[in-house]
């Protein structure tokens, strides 16, 4: 039975490499092996690729400071704090709030093996991630200092522990975002803004990582003695992959008894939060008169709705809506220093400051396409709108105004922060605001003219049309493509013209775009959409 439930577990995780959601069906034994292989060269090569780079160049100096054991430290850090991210969503799904929960719970099946099963998969999930650090970091220390029994046998020690502390992290973690998430009315904001946290975070790393890693290098010994002496424990954690015994004893024993506390602690609390139906608010109901709404409010209310109901559309579609802002917030801030930088380089293309921040801005704004898959995620609820006594192109008059709503007001502030920095004359700062809003009712238009084309209503995982549909890629990128042409041309002949003839050239260009797009949604679109 255990074994049973093990491999029910594994199934699922890797669910989507046998079976084509798009299509609904299995896929071929050919595909199968190219999507294990694409896996094995993500994790394997590209990520572990990148973290042996990080090895190479940490192993040699701190060894040769006789400070190995904080390469350990280092190393071992990073990898239990990606195992434990990449497994705690899993964790707080797979181990408390499956949704075969009921069923599992009314089988003849003991509670014990169905944590069992659970937990095995979170620690088989956190080792996977956390392996592409491991061993890595194992195999360029014993490649530059030599390998002895001591120092493999550890090796393999210190492998065991740092993946049990990560499945015991995961454990912890998913415990508390399972209760947070019974008390919440809508989870969707907590993901999504979860989500950006973890990208601005990694994001700030990302760029200060080689300084600081620069410093530890060359002040490898100060840092050592400083560490020794606040926290010798972390000392010790390292010295277990040198090849110390004792270290490895004691952190074995530690982490022993943590997993004895962890299974005891789960076997009282997980029937308490699996059959857990979460907050019930209760409501008494209080008689009031209520607003009447016109046919199209009401459709764009329920495109909103849609819209911030889904974690997965609004991180993938609608990050613009936060980035274009910040980029407008940079270009107050630093804009005294890059604008300066861009006449230096492109001094004998005047007004090419002004048109290349414009492109920035329109680029940015093409990350939104929200409206590309707007009409794919009506599914098999498609009939739905096409009972309602409503038109089909007020049914794309909706789904378009959303789209322009949630682009049109920050794109707004950033271009007029981008005409407050760049140093051009007021009919040159205007048309950069024309060309940038003109430009962003286009790509909607746009938008939404390759949702009704290509849809893909026989889906049965809502990340389908949103991430891998041919409307998004559709839009996305000859978005981009456009933005391409009008910076590239402008750099190419069109600053002969002038900044301002040009930006005016482009903006009736979008203006008569958007115009056709928005009679072809009108007619031919709503005929098409309606024939869906």
């Amino acid at each position: 039975m255990l074994r049973l439930l093990i491999k029910k577990q594994l199934a699922e995780v890797f669910r989507n490499y046998f079976y084509n959601p798009k299509k609904n069906e299995m896929r071929s034994k050919g595909a199968i092996v190219c999507w294990f292989v694409f896996f094995v060269l993500l994790m394997a090569g590209v990520l572990g690729g990148m973290f042996t780079g990080l090895a190479v160049m940490l192993c040699k100096p701190l060894a040769d400071a006789n400070t190995g054991w904080l390469y350990f430290d280092i190393m071992s850090g990073i990898a239990i704090l990606l195992g434990a991210f990449g497994s705690v969503f899993n964790t707080f799904s797979g181990l408390y709030l499956s949704k075969d929960n009921d069923l599992l719970l009314s089988l003849p099946i003991p509670v014990k093996y169905i944590i069992t099963s659970r937990l095995l998969n979170v620690y088989l999930m956190g080792a996977m991630y956390s392996a592409t650090i491991i061993l890595p970091m194992l195999i360029v220390y014993w490649v530059k200092t030599g390998l002895s029994f001591s120092k493999a046998v550890c090796g393999i020690v210190l492998f065991v522990i740092i993946t049990m502390i990560v499945m015991i992290l995961s454990c912890v973690l998913g415990w508390v975002v399972a209760k947070i998430s019974q008390k919440l009315k809508n989870k969707s904001f907590i993901t999504v803004l979860a989500a950006l946290v973890f990208i601005a975070a990694y994001y700030f790393f990302y760029f200060k990582a080689q300084t600081l890693l620069q410093n530890l290098v060359m002040n490898a010994q100060l840092y050592g003695d400083k560490v020794k002496g606040s926290a010798y424990w972390l000392y010790l954690f390292g010295r277990t992959g040198e090849g110390d015994f004792a270290a490895a004893a004691i952190f074995s024993a530690v982490i022993a008894a943590l997993l004895i506390l962890v299974w005891l602690i789960l076997s009282r609390s997980f029937l308490s939060i699996t059959t857990s139906s979460g907050k019930v608010e209760k409501i008494k109901y209080v008689e009031k008169d209520v607003k009447r709404k016109g046919a199209f409010t009401a459709l764009l209310a329920k495109e909103f709705a849609k819209f911030t109901s889904s974690p997965n559309y609004m991180l993938n579609c609608g990050l613009g809506i936060l980035m274009i802002p910040v980029c407008g917030v940079l270009l107050l801030v630093k804009g005294s220093a890059l604008l300066p930088l861009l006449d230096s380089v492109f001094g004998e293309r005047s007004g090419c400051t002004g048109v290349l921040i414009c492109s920035a801005l329109c680029a940015m704004s093409s990350i939104n396409d929200i409206a590309a898959p707007s009409v794919s995620l009506e599914g098999k609820s498609l009939w739905i709108a096409k009972v309602l006594p409503v038109t089909p192109k007020s049914v794309l008059r909706a789904k378009l105004s959303m789209h322009l709503i949630l682009t049109l007001i920050p794109m707004l502030f950033a271009v007029i922060c981008g005409a407050v920095v760049v140093n051009a004359s007021l009919a040159e700062k205007l048309l950069m605001c024309a060309v940038a809003l003109l430009f962003t009712l286009f790509s909607s238009a746009g938008a939404l003219a390759a949702g009704v084309k290509m849809p893909n209503l026989n889906w049965t995982n809502e990340i389908v049309p949103i991430k891998q549909g041919g409307a998004v890629i559709t839009a996305m990128f000859g978005g981009w493509l456009v933005v391409a042409a009008f910076a590239g041309l402008y750099m190419l002949v069109g600053y002969k013209l002038g900044a301002v003839p040009y930006l005016g050239i482009w903006a009736v260009l979008f203006a008569a775009g958007f115009v056709l797009l928005l009679r072809w949604l009108d007619t031919k679109g709503s005929r098409a959409f309606a024939e869906l």
